[in-house]
């Protein structure tokens, strides 16, 4: 092996070994790999108090130690360049959950992390040659809000001046990137679902409720560290760059994986506490400028604050008709979750849009109520079930706008200024 092939590693040990176990296992490695940093991760049933007063002596490297497995690792990955992480330790200092997440936080940084048996590999992302600047809106799973927040992001900044485009990638995106430009509205939709596409795919919600230009991509897949395995996403960014007049550009992540295009600035949602600090959630928490965390209470996000140098503030979402009904509007209101609809008192709330078994019950008894305006999010099944029913029964269409608000912070303010940042 020459000096090139020798890769600088970060190596994870714990108090749970025999200390010459560790430094014979240390001695091995350091054959292959130039051993860059050794992160002690804690325990103490092997490793009495005064092998850590001097560890040299004990394992031949000093040690990074931190309050926290986390914290440790985090000081290590700050202060030490290094190609990869290996993982020495065990449970029940490390166990299968707490690996994953120091894991995704290796990964967040760039390098691979390596565990017996398991090698896990960083999101690889792709420059644009677009010069203005990019902002990544990404999540910890599923329905957290980033759509709502990246539409919010794109009706501030046009309120501020800019012309921004939403590039988004879903699970049931077209399968070349296409352009929506607005207005967009029920007619469009429906003409769309008839030809068998997916009329409530976010781009369509984006372009509809933020106005402004977007570009639908697909995905399929999702790994770990936030990799599709397949996208044309890229394609997509280029479409979108190409607009005429448009200064800056916002990538809208499906799931919780992340877009493969690198940005100048993250926006990290995180749909509770658990999301933010289980599984990949510090794998997405570590890669962003602000975090913001769903429904949590100040104890949570001062939780989250100990995992990241990011802003961290809490959100709710609050849903609203784009437009007011008539005030004499029998109206059924249909969602993917909400079930107060802000300044009406709907005759029906549906939350069942992704549960299309439930979702007819429901407007079967929306039909049987008289209801005569259907407000719908533009998710799941909402026009080429719902809208297309209110067309049947001559029922007016409406859609439901899902805004982010929150009562400890100025958020639209933390918002614009992740876009001037990335400005700058």
């Amino acid at each position: 092996m020459t000096a090139a092939d020798r890769k600088r590693a970060i190596v994870l040990i714990d108090g749970e070994h025999q200390p010459v176990v560790v430094k014979d296992a240390l001695a091995g490695l350091s054959n292959e790999h130039e051993i860059a940093g050794v992160v002690f991760l804690g325990g103490s049933e092997k490793v009495p108090p005064s092998a850590l007063d001097d560890p040299e002596s004990v394992y031949g490297y000093d040690l990074v130690r931190g309050d926290t497995p986390m914290a440790a690792l985090r000081t290590a990955l700050a202060t030490t360049p290094a190609d990869l992480v290996i993982d020495l330790s065990d449970e029940p200092i490390a166990d299968a959950s707490e690996t994953l997440r120091l894991a995704g936080v290796v990964l967040a940084y760039g390098l691979r992390f390596h565990a017996p048996g398991a090698e896990l590999a960083p999101l690889r992302q792709s420059e644009s040659s677009f010069g203005g600047p990019k902002i990544a809106v990404v999540g910890t799973a599923k329905r957290t809000g980033k759509t709502a927040v990246c539409g919010h992001l794109a009706l501030l900044m046009v309120d501020a001046g800019a012309s921004p485009a939403i590039v988004s990638m879903g699970r049931g995106g077209p399968a070349e990137p296409q352009l929506a430009v607005p207005p967009v509205g029920v007619e469009r939709l429906l003409e769309l679902a008839a030809g068998g596409a997916h009329a409530a795919s976010d781009y369509l919600e984006d372009a509809a409720l933020a106005n402004v230009p977007t570009v639908g991509c697909r995905r399929v897949g999702g790994g770990f560290a936030g990799a599709t395995q397949q996208t044309n996403f890229a394609a997509g960014v280029d479409l979108a760059a190409a607009i005429d007049g448009v200064d800056a550009l916002l990538f809208e992540g499906s799931g919780a994986t992340i877009p493969p295009i690198v940005a100048d600035a993250t926006i990290t949602i995180a749909g509770s506490l658990a999301q933010a600090q289980q599984g990949i959630g510090p794998a997405r928490v570590a890669i962003a400028d602000l975090v913001l965390v769903r429904d949590a209470m100040d104890v949570e996000v001062a939780q989250v604050r100990t995992m990241t140098d990011a802003v961290v503030t809490s959100f709710r979402m609050v849903s609203a008709p784009a437009v007011t009904p008539p005030a004499e509007a029998r109206v059924a209101a249909f969602t993917t979750g909400a079930t107060e609809i802000d300044g009406l008192q709907p005759v029906l709330v549906s939350s069942n849009l992704a549960r299309r078994d439930a979702l007819e019950d429901d407007l079967a008894e929306a039909e049987r109520a008289g209801c005569d305006h259907f407000l719908v999010e533009i998710k799941a099944a909402a026009i080429d079930t719902v809208a297309r029913r209110a067309t049947e029964i001559g029922a007016s269409i409406g859609f439901i706008r899902n805004r982010p608000v929150s009562d400890v912070a100025e958020l639209d303010q933390l918002l614009l200024n992740v876009w001037q940042e990335a400005d700058r």
